[in-house]
């Protein structure tokens, strides 16, 4: 999965409680991000198996709200994620470019 700067921030807030339900408006003001990049990015970690989506069982009008979808990182995802994100950091370090050349032989 390639990983952005706004799928860092998705993951990243999911991790800092990764047993946690999060719903979009949850993690919107979490991230940052606006709903029409949260969405699809939300779906994208689902289709990976990096997340399960639930909708939570509530009657809307008791509650005077519509039921909301409720997110949560599987134990693959979890797992990715900190390596995503930890391979993400070690790439942007200072000092560190994937254009560099290479100073060691490689394959030619």
């Amino acid at each position: 999965m390639r990983i952005t700067v706004p799928v860092a921030k998705v993951l990243a807030a999911l991790l800092a409680e990764p047993d946690a339900e999060r719903y979009g408006l949850d993690l919107m003001n979490l991230t940052g991000l606006p709903s029409g990049t949260l969405y699809p990015i939300l779906q994208r970690l689902t289709g990976a198996g990096w997340l399960v989506a639930e909708w939570e069982q509530i009657d809307p009008v008791a509650q005077g709200r519509p039921a909301r979808r409720y997110y949560r990182l599987t134990p693959l995802g979890v797992t990715d994620a900190r390596q995503a994100l930890a391979e993400l950091h070690a790439a942007t370090r200072p000092g560190t470019s994937p254009l560099r050349p290479r100073t060691e032989p490689g394959p030619a």
